[in-house]
């Protein structure tokens, strides 16, 4: 008879503290007998982690992309991939012994340890179904940059012996501590492998041997290098997988002669891959010392997934409750959680608060959920956020998650996949930043494969289990078809010719705003290279003007996915660009074109020449082959309009063109990475899309737009500039701003605010932010964010300056400010702030009195509308100003 309630509970509680004690008991043999160093000899630096989830099985040359991308994240002193959800085929097994075996892989540092490592760790415990060593390219130094020769890698496809496994459970009274067959197995091999690093390598002496990986249906490879050459090294650009993961290693000390202390680590099931540095190496080492688990290759790494394995395998936590106990919700947003949660979470952190990474840190994940023959990519960011990470989403016929310290590196996995199959789009329909510690998605996401009776499913869902997905009414383009061209109808044609005529880009982005639900994506494609084609000779200007418009604005889009009329509308302005003259042209025109091939011929702007058309493929993301650097030559050259295209990751665009440069505009097109606009000083950047970290630090003057989002530290020590931003910006924008910075921000920070903010008073020439808390959703309507500022520290510690929120339903709380007030809007603040507001309705079409001012269908006061923020102590101040005007 089943029983139920208290007693039963009690039961089940008592039979997994039992289990739990086993298990740790089961490891006391495996305490060092020597003194254990407890402090982790090595550092990191700014890392670059990657990885991806999908529904079908995609070659390693696409991890392989995102990862080149990401180099100058890496010094080549170490990198890794880690592939999961692997073709039974490709790996020379059945299904059957690719499901149910474990993938033990060993890297051998001696080839001649292979057989002493098979002697005493192989043969004696595991039925071996396959194995062997895996192949390589005949000469490492034919690999790019691959400087030290990869170990040889021994892999083995092996199941416990049942006799073994019966002496085992009984020698360490598993199976009466309530462990099932597989579990007690799982165990073995987790420990054998510590038995293996101990004798091979983490031992007094030679290093000769470790265990890279040893879950099942899923591997690691990793290297003294950078992480892309392990795909060439070990020939796996065709090599599938349903989930990959790669890391980019910058260690700043510490052994680095040898890839063992290269990420990805291995737990049991999972690898895991790390960007950080922890600050409690010593105090999370001796957590796990206390639970018979010892450090061998003394990393941060190494240390978080023997953490995520304890909690996960051993105590049998929820995730959920996993990732609590790596990133504690505290503050505020603990306070906004249910009750209920916030007696577990205070349970947890409790229990484990000493074991929480501390420090900046961010996670991927890859896991092989064996049981339920699931495949899932994790990405968890620390409560501070003090590392860079983006989300992104894109679903279809196939579906695809992706993780990475930066976007760029998610559109080139998107376009390296493109380029093959015709089922993925270079762009993603969504992308998003984790809000790590929060009560809204806990700063973790899960991507979770399925298998299904027909094709594998794409689950994402936040710590909570809220899902993020995409309108699933909505559909993408097969852009590997060529466009059925019906003759344009009368309409169309007509417009085109008329906005020509009259050089009216806006009157085309009038007209396609009306025209597009009810287009099919074939007559769209065919209006949109008929106006490419139209004015790439005569009238490129306005052919690219339109063209943008109508990338940087949000609206309805009909049943077509956003993604796909991007990929569209960006192919046209392609069109356009490729027309323009080079520099030894014999044609002539406003706009001429330079690329790597004829950067050499770069000359200053003739008679009637007005934009240099930068194409960036084949320049380098920095350096001095960056098409940065050719910026600022054609800057002293004359140049007062450059446009960057074709860019994937430049950081420093819009960087060192010297003092005093009004009157010079930059356009950025695609990927622009870290550090854009920094110490600008009068220049114009438009960024037509999302941007990276660190835009705009120490800038002087001038002026930013960015038709998207922004990554983290923006604005970080900005000394003035007036900047517009279409969508969020993530953590720790504007802080340590001094001077006279004017923020808009149309969309919210994730914490952190204008911290130290120093910007003296507004009304006198300082600085100032306004967030309006609004968003899109996919279908390119406007909302007001359920909360128009989620974090806390606003305005900390400022001194100067005064952020203005649109916050109607005063949802702003004390609790939310450190050594900041709120207050009233005054006339003089609404005359200070509108014409920005004004300049933001021309830049982004958010008019004022329609989308600003209405709150819940009824006109407002701006007074009823707006909060302001400002320092405390500045009351005084505040107070003369408040008759201003009135």
């Amino acid at each position: 008879m089943k029983r139920n309630g208290p007693s039963a509970a009690g039961e089940r509680r008592e039979v997994d503290v039992r289990r739990v004690r086993s298990l740790l008991r089961a490891r006391a043999h495996l305490r060092p007998t020597e003194p254990w160093p407890c402090r982790s000899p090595e550092a990191e630096g700014g890392c670059g982690v990657t990885g991806f989830a999908c529904t079908i099985p995609v070659g390693g040359k696409h991890i392989y992309e995102p990862s080149i991308q990401m180099r100058n994240r890496g010094n080549g002193k170490g990198g890794g991939i880690a592939a999961c959800g692997l073709v039974p085929e490709e790996m020379g097994v059945s299904r059957r012994v690719l499901e149910e075996d474990y993938i033990l892989q060993v890297a051998l540092l001696d080839p001649d340890a292979r057989g002493e490592v098979e002697k005493a760790f192989i043969d004696p415990w595991f039925d071996i179904d396959h194995g062997g060593l895996i192949p390589t390219v005949d000469d490492y130094r034919d690999v790019p940059l691959l400087e030290v020769r990869p170990p040889d890698v021994a892999r083995y496809f092996v199941r416990l012996k049942p006799s073994v496994l019966a002496r085992f459970a009984e020698e360490k009274k598993l199976g009466a501590a309530g462990l099932s067959g597989r579990e007690v197995e799982d165990e073995f091999v987790f420990q054998n492998s510590i038995a293996l690093n101990n004798r091979f390598y983490a031992s007094l002496g030679d290093k000769r041997a470790f265990v890279l990986s040893h879950a099942r249906n899923l591997i690691i490879l990793k290297i003294v290098g950078f992480a892309e050459a392990a795909v060439q090294y070990y020939r796996m650009p065709d090599t599938r997988a349903h989930v990959w993961i790669a890391h980019q290693r910058f260690p700043t000390k510490g052994r680095v002669w040898h890839p063992g202390g290269a990420h990805p680590f291995i737990g049991m099931n999972e690898a895991l891959v790390h960007n950080g540095d922890f600050a409690n190496y010593h105090s999370v080492s001796e957590y796990l010392a206390g639970r018979n688990i010892f450090p061998q290759f003394l990393t941060d790494t190494e240390v978080s997934v023997l953490l995520f394995d304890l909690w996960n395998r051993v105590y049998r936590y929820p995730m959920e409750y996993i990732i609590e106990a790596l990133a504690p919700t505290t503050e505020l947003d603990f306070d906004r959680l249910p009750s209920a949660k916030q007696r577990i979470y205070r349970q947890i952190q409790a229990a484990h608060i000493h074991a929480s990474p501390d420090g900046p840190w961010f996670f991927i994940i890859a896991r092989s959920l064996a049981e339920t023959g699931e495949f899932q990519l994790m990405g968890i960011t620390d409560t501070a956020m003090l590392r860079p990470q983006v989300f992104a989403l894109q679903e279809g016929e196939v579906s695809i998650g992706l993780i990475c310290s930066e976007k760029q590196a998610i559109d080139a996995t998107l376009a390296s996949l493109a380029a093959e199959d015709p089922r993925f789009t270079p762009i993603a329909d969504l992308y998003w930043n984790a809000r790590g510690g929060s009560c809204t998605d806990g700063g973790a996401f899960l991507l979770t494969v399925s298998p299904t009776d027909g094709p594998y499913r794409l689950r994402v869902a936040n710590k909570f289990g809220g899902t993020v997905s995409t309108l699933s009414d909505q559909l993408h383009c097969d852009l590997s078809v060529p466009p059925f061209a019906p003759r344009p109808t009368d309409e169309d044609a007509t417009a085109i010719e008329r906005c020509v005529r009259d050089g009216d880009s806006e009157g085309l982005f009038s007209h396609l705003l009306e025209r597009l639900p009810a287009m099919d994506f074939d007559t769209f494609r065919g209006f949109v290279d008929r106006w490419a084609d139209r004015t790439s000779s005569g009238a490129p200007a306005l052919g690219i003007e339109a063209l943008t418009r109508c990338m940087d604005r949000r609206y309805p889009t009909g049943e077509k996915k956003r993604s796909s009329l991007l990929t569209i509308f960006r192919g046209g302005l392609e069109r356009i660009f490729e027309r323009q003259p080079h520099f030894d042209d014999e044609r002539t025109g406003t706009h001429v074109r330079v690329t790597w091939d004829t950067r050499d011929r770069l000359r200053g702007p003739r008679p009637g020449e007005t934009t240099l058309l930068i194409d960036a493929r084949g320049f380098s993301p920095e350096g001095g082959d960056c098409d940065a650097v050719l910026a600022v030559k054609a800057h002293q050259l004359g140049w007062r309009r450059l446009v960057h295209y074709n860019t994937r990751g430049t950081r420093f665009q819009g960087v060192g063109l010297g003092p005093g440069t009004a009157g010079l505009r930059i356009d950025c097109y695609d990927n622009p990475g870290d550090y854009l606009g920094s110490g600008m000083d009068g220049l114009e950047i438009h960024v037509h899309g999302n941007a990276q970290d660190q835009l705009c630090q120490i800038s002087k003057q001038g002026k930013l737009v960015v038709y998207g989002d922004v990554g983290q530290t923006f604005l970080y020590g900005a000394k003035g500039g007036d900047v517009f931003v279409l969508g969020n910006a993530a953590g720790r924008p504007m802080i340590n701003a001094v001077g006279s910075p004017r923020v808009v921000i149309n969309g919210t920070a994730l914490d952190f605010l204008a911290e130290s903010f120093m910007a003296g008073d507004p009304h006198n020439g300082g600085g100032f932010a306004i967030v309006n808390g609004l968003q899109y959703d996919q279908a390119g309507g406007l909302h007001p964010l359920e909360l128009p500022y989620p974090g806390g520290n606003l305005l900390s510690l400022a001194s100067g300056g005064a952020i203005y929120i649109r916050d109607p339903h005063r949802t702003l709380v004390e609790e939310q400010l450190n050594g900041g007030e709120y207050r009233t809007l005054s006339t003089a603040d609404w005359r200070l702030i509108r014409p920005y507001l004004e300049e933001n309705e021309r830049l982004f079409g958010i008019r004022i009195d329609r989308d600003l001012l209405t709150v819940d269908g009824i006109l407002s006061s701006p007074q009823a509308v707006y909060r302001k923020v400002m320092p405390r102590g500045t009351t005084e101040a505040e107070a003369e100003m408040e008759g201003l005007g009135e």
